[in-house]
């Protein structure tokens, strides 16, 4: 006998034996002795437990099926035997558009086998005897695969088991698709926009450096070789403005005079030819001469080389062969048949010994004989002396050295008259010449400006380009191709944004197929879970049974 902990005298107590443990394991919550109310009917009234809910975990519902003997340990090959009895049962069905729309989704179990019973009630009415049973085999096939599932509680355990992989492998399978699905399209439309910005980018830096060569870039190499055809043009623009530099340069020649008490000859001596003749050539500036005739270097433009994908075959033309004097040798009759006749034919000599002395008379070339001591005169401007001033490259850097000292003596010069309070170099200049005394600041400010002005028309990049093209021709395809690069990397960025696009609708594709699906899975589990919660209310009295873990 024992007693609950708590009653009976002190000395007895703590030698009473330990109540026997319930069936289900666990105590009353009550007191902490006798049985529980959920397994122990015998211990409390049915009106104790009726509304106590069971609780079982998704993960263990199998286990719970099993250890609560409701389902048999071998139910796997129970339902393996089931599965072809349904194979087998597939092959013979009426058409009827419910059995095809249950066929149609996804495996069938036990409560679709219930469905198919009853409709094949109304289709096989015909085959029922007196005795309620069917003689058809359809009938007898799925009463059969009923009878089986009903066996052991199959059915229960295969519904049990579709739940749990259902909410543990399919779903969150599913998820994870549609997750990665979505991961992809945002990961690719960042793409997409890196892609469409970089080729943005370097459309825009082509056109930049193109503004700066002076050309709109529709096509790079005959506009660059277009732009150093209008370089003369440009550079008799800029002699023509070293007109307006004869004040400064004036204004240079007395201070230095001044200054040095000196003169060892003119000061900036391009500045005032190109002031007083223009841009000439480099043969007149050198001799003082104009040349009578101008024969200007050719510019070598070197051809456009072929595309990867083509083949250069060269300028071949296909000239007869010399076969027509066989021809003519054959139906003259000198040729004979033994004999080949290469085709040479010797040409008769002007006099009997085959040698030509040049006795007879001919267009000969005419020399001209000078006279001992005179030289041969230089009226003809040739290779670099046919080139202007402002084209020579050692000219043309004279003349910019002579232009940038011009400007650091104005700018000089203006500081010098702004800086009212230095007295001595005001009375420096008291003994100085008119030009000089009569300067004033703004003019000579005015002075330095347009100086200035003629110097960064020589220094733009566009005109060191033109020079650079001008003295080597290759650099034209340098140019050409740089900027050729920049609008190649633009379309492969282009096309890389295409193919980031395509592949963006690709998994939008993909997860408007999986979300369906999804769709579906979840309330298919929904059915099985309430199913499986019913079937087991009804083997505990109508008990509320609550599956944990399924979280759709």
């Amino acid at each position: 006998m024992w007693a609950p902990r708590g009653r009976g005298c002190s000395e007895h107590r703590d030698a009473l034996p330990e109540p026997p443990a319930p069936l289900c394991g666990l105590r009353d919550p009550g007191d902490g002795v006798g049985p529980h109310t959920c397994c122990c009917p015998a211990a409390a009234s049915p009106r104790d437990y009726q509304d106590v809910p069971i609780d079982i975990q998704t993960g263990k519902l199998l286990d719970w099926l099993v250890d609560r003997r409701h389902c048999g340990l071998r139910w796997q090959a129970q339902v393996s035997a089931v599965r072809q009895k349904i194979e087998a049962a597939l092959r013979d069905m009426p058409e009827h558009e419910e059995i095809a729309r249950l066929l149609a989704g996804a495996a069938i179990h036990y409560s679709h086998c219930l469905r198919i019973v009853d409709i094949l009630r109304g289709t096989e009415a015909s085959t029922k005897n007196l005795f309620g049973r069917y003689s058809s085999q359809r009938m007898k096939d799925w009463q059969e695969i009923v009878a089986l599932y009903e066996k052991d509680n199959t059915y229960l355990a295969e519904l049990a088991a579709l739940l749990v992989r259902n909410v543990t492998y399919e779903v969150p399978a599913l998820r994870k698709q549609i997750a990665r699905c979505q991961q992809a399209q945002q990961d690719l439309a960042r793409r997409e926009e890196e892609c469409q910005l970089a080729a943005a980018e370097l459309r825009e830096r082509f056109y930049a450096s193109c503004k700066q060569y002076g050309i709109t870039g529709s096509n790079v190499r005959q506009e660059l070789l277009a732009l150093v055809q209008d370089l003369p043009s440009l550079l008799s623009e800029v002699g023509a403005g070293v007109g307006a530099l004869s004040e400064a340069v004036e204004l240079y020649q007395a201070c230095v005079e001044f200054v040095c008490q000196s003169s060892e000859g003119p000061v900036v001596p391009m500045l005032r030819y190109v002031g007083s003749k223009g841009n000439t050539t480099v043969y007149e500036w050198r001799t003082g001469f104009e040349p009578v005739k101008v024969e200007r270097p050719e510019v070598q433009v070197v051809p456009e080389q072929p595309k990867e994908d083509t083949i250069d075959w060269g300028d071949f033309t296909l000239e007869p062969i010399g076969g027509g004097d066989i021809d003519s040798a054959a139906a003259g009759g000198e040729a004979q048949d033994n004999e080949i006749d290469w085709g040479i034919v010797v040409e008769p000599s002007p006099q009997d010994n085959g040698i030509d002395w040049g006795d007879g008379e001919g267009n000969g070339a005419q020399i001209t004989v000078l006279e001992d001591g005179s030289e041969e005169p230089e009226a003809v401007a040739r290779g670099s002396d046919a080139l202007t001033l402002l084209e020579n490259a050692a000219t043309r850097n004279q003349f910019i050295d002579e232009l940038m000292e011009l400007e650091l003596f104005l700018a000089q010069r203006l500081v010098e008259m702004e800086e009212e309070a230095d007295v001595l170099a005001a009375s420096q200049f008291q003994l100085a010449p008119a030009v000089l005394q009569g300067q004033t600041s703004t003019r000579v400010g005015t002075l330095l400006a347009n100086t200035r002005a003629l110097l960064d028309q020589l220094s733009t990049r566009r005109m060191q380009h033109l020079f650079i093209i001008l003295a080597s021709p290759r650099y034209v395809d340098r140019v050409s191709e740089m900027l050729q690069q920049k609008l190649n990397q633009a379309e492969l960025l282009l096309a890389k944004r295409e193919a980031l696009s395509r592949k963006r609708h690709e998994a939008l594709t993909e997860q408007g197929v999986l979300e369906p699906k999804l769709d579906r899975l979840q309330e298919r589990t929904r059915e099985l879970q309430q199913l499986i919660e019913a079937d087991i209310s009804k083997r505990y009295g109508g008990r509320p049974v609550h599956l944990m873990g399924v979280s759709l």
